[in-house]
């Protein structure tokens, strides 16, 4: 994973922050997670959710905006009516009290997270979209800054949504006010609790929008030539001028996503985006 070389790159691109925001790769390493040097809690189940309560925002940790690889990210002046869904990574012991672009020391068994454009800090419901476990999490730190990453994750809130053994999950994020939040459930089923089975939700990559639809035709073609998978064209015709979204999936794995973005990027298609129906 070279995890020592991304800190370091990590550490120079985020100088501005005055902080050093924490974010794996697309594979988390086992020794990134538990080890002797900060073991665990005795019962991590019954460490609570966090608690959403309004605070200063962080001197250092919301410019409006930083460069990290050579992009750009922009600062949310608020986080209301912060909703999105994507993919969670996690980041555990190798970061474990360093300091996070917040200024705070970052605890991997504390509900903590990292986001690149929430205010810091922000709370923020995190649901996983297969198994419907749910956690709320401070977002305190800036990453993650892997293609296709929506939220970075502390270990504890990973472990409780059951992300940790694949490294990734697909998630939903919901900013939460302080008087809004409500309670997590303690040790959520993974498990629907009616007997018929429910529809899992499906991830895409979407390289393009188009109100022409002979333009969508286009585009899917020649990624149908190019791409061993299936490519298809959302119709959204609720707008005004309805709008074609072509997309490749489903993909039946996180790391399958990763792959055909890089092909993507062979191709000219830039940043796909990431779409969980």
């Amino acid at each position: 994973m070279q995890l020592s070389d991304f800190r370091i790159s990590l550490c120079l691109g985020l100088a501005i922050l005055a902080g050093c925001s924490s974010s794996p790769s697309s594979r988390v390493s086992q020794s990134d997670g538990v080890s002797p040097y900060h073991p665990p809690p005795a019962d991590m189940a019954a460490i609570p959710d966090a608690t959403p309560k309004d605070e200063p925002k962080s001197k250092y940790g919301n410019p409006n905006s930083y460069v990290v690889f050579g992009k750009r990210y922009h600062t949310l002046a608020n986080s209301q009516g912060y909703n999105a869904r994507g993919i969670a990574s996690w980041y555990g012991s190798k970061f474990h009290g360093q300091r996070t672009s917040s200024g705070e020391p970052y605890d991997m068994y504390a509900m903590t997270a990292a986001h690149k454009s929430l205010p810091l800090p922000s709370y923020v419901r995190v649901t996983n979209l297969r198994n419907k476990r749910s956690v709320v999490v401070k977002v305190n730190d800036r990453g993650p800054f892997h293609d296709n990453r929506l939220i970075d994750l502390s270990y504890t809130a990973a472990w409780k949504l059951g992300i940790i053994g694949e490294g990734t999950g697909l998630v939903e994020v919901t900013a939460l006010e302080a008087e809004s939040a409500e309670p997590t459930p303690t040790n959520v089923a993974a498990t629907p609790v009616r007997p018929e089975k429910q529809r899992l939700p499906e991830l895409f990559l979407q390289v393009g929008a188009f109100g022409d639809s002979q333009n969508a035709q286009r585009l899917k073609q020649r990624l149908g030539e190019q791409l061993n998978t299936r490519v298809l064209i959302q119709g959204d015709s609720a707008v005004a001028n309805r709008v074609y979204r072509v997309q490749v999936g489903p993909i039946a794995s996180v790391e399958l996503a990763d792959h055909l973005s890089q092909r993507l990027r062979q191709l000219g298609i830039e940043n796909p985006h990431v779409v969980i129906r």
